[in-house]
Parts: structure tokens; sequence; C-alpha cells
């Protein structure tokens, strides 16, 4: 009779420890701010600038993450250096490449860090860990993968630019030389002047009436 007693006394205990535990997992969903541990962690190697294009520092990479439990896409745009945070997953970029204009086969590739909070064992606390560190190249994705159960990441664009591509040939040539504003009104061509003989005659005046008788 006892326990009887005791357990209508344990259900809100219970369920308040539930939704305790549920507020924990929801404010880390909604966690934007990467760890220090992992933003000033794991350097890589510097890239290696190159003689033409962008500088590495200014290079803007668009990364697409995936969420598999619930099936969510979202782009992650970065900067050379960057990291974001999504809930408990990190991308953190260290540079992006792609070919010149005049190489072929065209490619473009990012070097990317993915870091996820998770337990490596059930009975273990949380803990961030590095599930990838690598290349991964938007024309050929099999060369690499990240290798996560629950996210996937991929390589969309390196915006950089190399020389030439500043410039619009598209554009006509005349609309270069071509004034801003509306233009003003050509002034009219003169009229040419009569030739004399062209002009009229004037006709004599008609004489006066005889008068009558």
């Amino acid at each position: 009779m006892k326990r009887l007693a005791v357990l209508p006394l344990l259900a809100p205990m219970l369920a308040l420890t539930a939704c305790q535990g549920g507020d924990d997992e929801a404010s880390r969903a909604t966690a934007t701010e990467v760890p220090s541990g992992v933003a000033g962690g794991s350097a890589v190697q510097a890239a290696v600038e190159s003689e033409h294009g962008t500088p590495v520092k200014d290079r803007v990479a668009t990364i697409g993450l995936l969420n598999k439990r619930n099936n969510l896409t979202q782009d992650i745009v970065l900067k050379s250096g960057e990291a974001r945070r999504i809930g408990n997953v990190v991308v953190k970029l260290a540079t992006c490449e792609r070919t010149p204009p005049w190489e072929q086969p065209a490619s473009t590739g990012a070097f990317v860090q993915v870091f996820v909070e998770e337990r490596a064992q059930a009975d273990q606390p949380l803990a961030w860990r590095k599930v990838f560190s690598g290349w991964l190249f938007r024309e050929s994705p099999s060369l690499n993968v990240v290798e996560h159960p629950v996210y996937d990441v991929w390589v969309k664009d390196c915006a950089m630019k190399f020389p030439g591509e500043e410039e619009d040939f598209s554009a006509p040539a005349s609309s270069a030389a071509k004034p801003s504003g509306s233009p003003a009104a050509a002034p009219a061509a003169p009229k040419p002047a009569a030739s004399p003989s062209a002009a009229p005659s004037a006709s004599p005046a008609p004489p006066p009436a005889a008068p009558e008788a």
C-alpha cells in the first residue's frame, strides 16, 4: 500500500525531470556560438597564395549542410578562416579554390572541417569531436565524403575572381560612350533660304472704276 501511495508523488517529479532534459536539448539545438576549443583548435596549414586570382583571405565559400534527421538543407557562407555553428554541428572553412577560366576541366573545392557535439558512448558526456577534415570537390563529390550518420556537408561554390573577369565584355561598345541621363535634343537644321525665282510676283492693283454719267 505504501508503494502505491508513493507512485503519484513520483510522477510529477519524473515529468519535471523530462522537461528539464528537453530544455537542455532545445538550448543545444538553437546554440550558435562556436566553442572556443573548436574555433581556435585544429589549425590547418596555411593555403599557398596563387599569383592569379583573389587572395585567400578574401575568398568566400558556400557550403551545403544536410540534417538527415529532419531532411533540412541550408547554405552556410564562410570566408577563409571562419567557422559557423548550427545546433550541435560546427563547419569551419580553411580556404576554397577553383580553376581559372582558361583551364579545363573546371573544378571547385574547399578545405573544411566538421565538428559534432555528441557522445562517443551512451554512458559518456557530450563532447565536441572532429568528424571530418579535408578537401571537398563540387564536380567530384565522391572523392571525399563526410561520413556521419546525421550530417552531410558538401561544397557548392567558391567566390573568387581571376584577371579579366572583373570587366563585362557583354556590354556593347556604344553604350560606354553614351552620356548618362536623357540625351539633349539635336538642334534643328536651318531652313534653306528661298530663291528669288521662287518668290511670288506681286499682282498689279485693279484700275479704278469709270464714273457714271
